[in-house]
């Protein structure tokens, strides 16, 4: 019995391997700048009710978190069809990795989000450049089995996070300081991962 456990282990581990060796493919680039067009019409929501979003932080907050979890559910839902098609045998273990590479990210910036609306609420307009600089690292994080040019895609949350806080007051907090650099940020790895599943396929 304990030959066969260790067997079982052994084998667990090197489909780990494979996994972390191989080009996930369960992110769907038409999904994706569907999350950016979702970020755009969320701005544009913004935009119209709430104007003053320093004065009506439960408005701007609820805006974007329902945001958030509508694309992330969307993704979800897509990635998980798209890679049991994509990886078929491996799918749980690509699933897995993919996940365990955004977690940490989407917990810090659920932490600071929440420290800084409870404790600092002065500080509140430093969100949208936090949440995208944290974006970035996740994007950064995930990288190593994703296409090669998806740093493209980092650096620029990366450098939109920057610029938000930059603007160093409530200006951050404009409707399109998320709008522009999620809608097009979206798109571009959208952009991404098209270009390269058609270099893939020319190369085959």
């Amino acid at each position: 019995m304990n030959d066969l456990n260790r067997a079982l282990g052994d084998i667990s581990s090197i489909r780990r391997q494979l996994a972390s060796s191989t080009e996930f493919r369960g992110y769907g680039p038409a999904t994706l700048a569907a999350t950016g067009l979702i970020a755009v019409l969320a701005a544009a929501v913004q935009a119209l009710w709430v104007p003053d979003p320093q004065n009506r932080v439960s408005s701007y907050l609820g805006i974007w978190m329902c945001t958030a979890g509508f694309s992330a559910a969307l993704t979800g839902a897509q990635m998980h069809t798209r890679t049991r098609r994509m990886h078929s045998s491996m799918s749980q273990e690509m699933m897995h990795m993919a996940v365990e590479q955004f977690i940490p990210s989407l917990g810090a910036g659920l932490l600071i989000t929440v420290v800084l609306v409870r404790y600092v609420p002065a500080a509140f307009w430093m969100l949208p450049g936090i949440w995208q600089v944290i974006f970035s690292l996740g994007i950064f994080s995930s990288c190593r089995f994703l296409p090669r040019p998806m740093p493209i895609a980092g650096a620029w949350y990366l450098l939109t996070g920057l610029f938000c806080i930059a603007l160093g007051d409530s200006r951050a907090l404009s409707a399109w300081a998320m709008g522009i650099p999620y809608g097009a940020g979206q798109l571009l790895v959208a952009g991404v991962l098209l270009f390269s599943s058609h270099e893939g396929t020319d190369e085959s």
